[in-house]
């Protein structure tokens, strides 16, 4: 058995591909480009490395999409059949573990695997990070800062992952609205390990959450040379920048971001898609014609019709679609929602709770269907569709906007409430009033644009 330099114990041999796996690692923890290309050398130099393997498959699991789940399941194969022919480490088949969970949809008992295989070897810091991923994409925000928290009081300060945990942990502050801990510890990951781009991301949620755009900006802006080099990590940091630019008022940059560095190509990854989703469904709610822009997500989300493997990228693909106009396609990615899942699908349980009336929600918004929405339920059950409360604002948005075309002044209040236990009041909020009063007078919606002309500039 030999331990890499991030604390993974594995069973093979060849130094080289070892220095491989390692590179593998901190393209992870960094979010930058050629994790694959580096597990690629990996598997050339030791076939049956089982983390290797794992490792790709996680890296499928995580684009949830119908087909990369099938190349995860794929990599399982390979993986159990390395632990077969050499034996591995109990780091190794603890990773094969919970990559078989993780291949069903199960993420996160995956990610329980990986909490308890941390708790004996808390040094291994590619199980926290990929637990911290897989509990984040299933909206578990006291189960990341568990985690991390964990591992971190064992963790030794000189460990070459201890930097990135913190950048972990001050995520998981922010989500939980602890803002001044997540600041303070997100600016302290980065003084340790300035190449964390989730840390500068943790530390920019905190300055959007708390409505200071202009110093979050700045934040982001002054560390781009560090997060521009991430792979598509860096559209999200993107996304970022724009949100804070629209809040300032200048729609015309957020528009060239979006142009240029949110969606500068057509993308299938959902990450992209929700960057892009969001972005345009916020300028239009004020007022802005974002032009042609919707129908590059369109296409997307059109061939993605049949696939509801991760409720929050088909949630966002029924957003361009109805806002694209396409409605027979978004009818049809409501029934995908309905439809069952596997036994051991999570992913079915979020679909009932949350998914399935929050997408009769948003379509009912295009065609006056929906005739019962229970907003508080909605807004109480959010979070499982995981992502961050900042991406998961553009739904709360969309709430906020059925109130209001319903007349329903209540409902409205109680989007605006919870919104505000996490959020600052923005200038959505007067946009929402102004809407709601709209409404009420039987006005048309364009009459918004006079209301809040800061906006458009």
């Amino acid at each position: 058995m030999q331990i890499d330099r991030f604390g993974l114990e594995v069973k093979t041999a060849d130094d080289a591909a070892i220095a491989a796996f390692e590179a593998a690692t901190q393209a992870v923890a960094a979010h930058k480009p050629g994790a694959g290309d580096a597990i690629g050398v990996a598997l050339r130099a030791a076939p049956d490395f089982a983390a290797a393997h794992a490792l790709a498959g996680f890296a499928n699991v995580m684009l949830a999409r119908s087909e990369t789940m099938s190349a995860a399941r794929a990599n399982l194969a390979n993986a159990r059949l390395g632990l077969a022919r050499v034996g591995g480490s109990t780091d190794e088949a603890s990773l094969v573990a919970a990559l078989e969970r993780a291949a069903r949809g199960g993420l996160a008992a995956a990610a329980d695997i990986l909490d308890d295989r941390l708790k004996a070897r808390p040094e291994a810091f590619l199980l926290a990070k990929l637990a911290h991923a897989l509990r984040f994409m299933t909206g578990d925000t006291m189960g990341m800062m568990t985690s991390v928290d964990g591992t971190l009081a064992a963790l030794p300060t000189d460990h070459p992952g201890h930097g990135f945990l913190l950048g972990c942990r001050a995520f998981a502050l922010e989500e939980m609205g602890a803002y001044d801990a997540a600041e303070q510890l997100g600016r302290q990951a980065v003084d340790i390990e300035p190449e964390d781009s989730w840390a500068i991301h943790a530390v920019g949620h905190v300055y959007e959450m708390t409505g200071r755009a202009a110093d979050g900006l700045a934040w982001i802006e002054a560390r781009r040379p560090t997060w521009s080099n991430c792979n598509n990590f860096a559209l999200h940091m993107s996304w970022h920048a724009a949100l804070l630019n629209l809040e300032l008022g200048r729609v015309s940059h957020a528009l060239a971001l979006f142009d240029e560095e949110v969606w500068p190509r057509s993308s299938d990854d959902f990450r992209d898609m929700s960057n892009a989703v969001a972005l345009l469904a916020r300028v239009e709610q004020f007022g802005v014609d974002v032009g042609a822009r919707w129908a590059g997500p369109a296409a997307i989300a059109q061939a993605r019709v049949k696939d509801a493997t991760l409720t929050f990228a088909a949630l966002h693909n029924l957003v361009a679609l109805v806002s694209a106009g396409r409605l027979d396609s978004a009818r049809d990615l409501v029934e995908t929602l309905a439809a069952s899942g596997g036994v051991d699908d999570e992913q079915e349980d979020v679909r009932a709770y949350v998914g399935r009336p929050l997408a009769r929600a948003i379509l009912g918004l295009a065609d006056g269907g929906a005739s019962r929405v229970d907003f508080e339920h909605l807004l109480r059950e959010l979070p499982r569709v995981g992502g961050s409360n900042a991406q998961r604002d553009v739904f709360v948005r969309l709430l906020a906007r059925l109130a209001s075309e319903r007349r329903d002044g209540q409902a409205l209040e109680t989007v605006l409430a919870t919104r505000r236990r996490l959020k600052r009041d923005d200038s959505f909020v007067a946009l929402a009033r102004a809407r709601f009063l709209a409404s009420e007078r039987r006005a048309s919606p364009v009459s918004l644009v006079t209301e809040a002309p800061r906006l458009i500039a």
